[in-house]
């Protein structure tokens, strides 16, 4: 290590007096051309220095770099509260050809805010583009950003820089007070950056939104080694929504990090059994979450059963299982449309007509008053029109549908062959698609059930009907159904059968055949 003076040549006169304790590694000391600057802590230690006099000072120190003609590798900042000024004193290096060859760029606990967040993006921006012009684009790698207070526009204006980018290995950004505006944000940009390895999101704040978000986007990124996703609120329905991205894939998965995120117990055996198989993972974190004592001994157990019980973490700071009574935190979203009182949980629907308007009207009279003979009376058409005028990619839709038609359950063959063949074309469409979309459908339904209390508080359980449980269970006995969404199904019903209660001789055969299902 080197310290930077300003009779150095060949950078006299032009670097600021007050970068003279900031401390620069060995390489553009004895050449021009610069690879490595690490000023972490700098301006920290610059007692009784003003917050003004920093921009000048990261001014004249881009000065120098750029005039010497360095190409930098790696740029550290850390840990210097410079704030939007800060970053705007290093706005011109970034753009510069000096970043051009930029690996690493890392800016942890500098508290550039929102506004920093955005004049940081509008340079990587703008860096990519002169670079991608000069025939050699910006290809960073690590990007550190934690403890900076983003917030959700600075998150979602990096977003887009990262997606432009497309070359990230490893995204640091802790504690940034993101929620799931700019945490959606974050996932779609992540896509496009397939070699990504490690993802680092803690002390965020997810909730389902979020969480399926990222799910949707960690299923595109299969090079992951480490997901930090502790403190996050998670949440379970999130956790499902995670465990069906992790079924479908990461195979080098190494560290898997979801405490303190308010998962119950069944939702957290859902995430072990989807990791199990994973050659080279080393540590499962669900620490701080809500199990309970009998809970966490289940998941150890769990683990156990599948020769994981080495890698799950500490449960030492279990919050304990949830009051019935508790209610959740509503997710706080200021834009989120009232819902329409005609589905089970308030559910829109919008029936595309296609070649016959007057049958989607029929399927929409169904849909929002069920009874059997306008299921019966939409005849031989009705698996058609089912199959093709509901979008299986909106899972609460597809879990309301599927109640609303097993809601009509009779005891009479007619009525219970309309009901099982729609439902199980219905459910055969959902389970064609991806296992996070699956997941999400049941998710949904074990939230409409009563099985999982839903964070959204606009979203209550139905009045449960045998209907419901039959259906369920002859489709769980079909090849359609997969084993693990059966697995998914039997956790919520094994754990919480007294919900189920009214419908004791439908709910026993249920678990009869998600158990044959699972153990088969």
């Amino acid at each position: 290590m080197f310290f930077l003076a300003t009779s150095y040549a060949p950078f006299k006169g032009v670097v600021h007096p007050e970068m003279k304790n900031c401390i620069i590694t060995a390489p553009w000391m004895r050449s021009s051309k610069s690879q490595v600057i690490s000023a972490a802590d700098g301006f920290t230690r610059m007692l009784g220095r003003l917050r003004s006099e920093i921009p000048p000072a990261l001014r004249s120190l881009g000065n120098a770099l750029m005039t010497s003609g360095a190409r930098l590798t790696h740029l550290d900042l850390s840990d210097n509260a410079f704030g939007p000024d800060g970053v705007k004193g290093i706005e011109s290096l970034l753009k510069s050809s000096a970043c051009y060859t930029l690996r690493e760029l890392r800016l942890k606990n500098c508290g550039m805010g929102i506004g920093g967040g955005m004049i940081l993006a509008s340079a990587l921006t703008e860096s990519h583009k002169q670079s991608r012009a000069a025939g050699s684009p910006l290809r960073l790698k690590v990007f550190i950003a934690g403890r900076n207070r983003l917030e959700n526009d600075g998150a979602t204006a990096l977003a887009k820089a990262f997606k432009l980018l497309g070359s990230l290995e490893e995204v640091h950004m802790p504690q940034n007070g993101i929620n799931h505006p700019g945490i959606s944000a974050l996932a779609t940009a992540l896509k496009h950056n397939p070699n990504l390895q490690l993802l680092n999101l803690n002390d965020n704040t997810f909730t389902k939104r979020g969480s399926i978000a990222m799910a949707e986007a960690i299923r595109h990124l299969q090079c992951l080694k480490v997901i930090n996703f502790g403190d996050c609120l998670v949440r379970s329905e999130g956790a499902i929504a995670l465990a069906g991205a992790l079924r479908e894939g990461l195979p080098f998965l190494r560290e898997l990090n979801l405490s303190f995120g308010e998962i119950c117990e069944a939702a957290a055996v859902v995430v072990a059994k989807a990791v199990r198989g994973k050659a080279d993972l080393e540590k499962l974190d669900l620490n701080g979450n809500c199990f309970g004592e009998e809970g966490c001994e289940a998941l150890k157990e769990v683990m156990e059963s599948v020769n994981m019980e080495d890698l799950l973490g500490s449960l030492s700071d279990d919050e304990g299982e949830p009051d019935d009574d508790d209610e959740e935190e509503e997710e706080e979203d200021e834009d989120e449309e009232d819902t329409e009182e005609n589905g089970v949980n308030g559910a829109k629907y919008v029936i595309e007509e296609k070649e016959d308007p007057h049958c989607g009207s029929e399927l929409t009279s169904f849909l929002i008053s069920p009874s059997a003979e306008k299921l019966i009376s939409l005849g031989a058409r009705r698996i058609q029109l089912i199959e093709q005028q509901v979008d299986v990619s909106d899972a609460s839709k597809v879990s309301d549908v599927f109640l609303k038609i097993s809601s009509v359950y009779k005891d009479e063959p007619e009525v219970k062959q309309a009901i099982f063949e729609s439902t199980d074309a219905l459910l055969k469409k959902v389970f064609s698609n991806s296992y996070s979309q699956s997941y999400s459908f049941i998710s949904s339904l074990i939230v409409n059930l009563g099985l999982l209390k839903s964070e959204d508080k606009k979203i209550k359980k139905v009045a449960v009907l045998p209907g419901h449980l039959l259906a369920l269970e002859r489709a769980a006995a079909q090849e359609f159904f997969p084993e693990d969404q059966a697995g998914v199904l039997q956790e919520f019903v094994s754990r919480n059968g007294k919900v189920l209660e009214s419908c004791c001789n439908a709910r026993d055969a249920l678990k009869t055949t998600l158990m044959k299902r699972t153990t088969a």
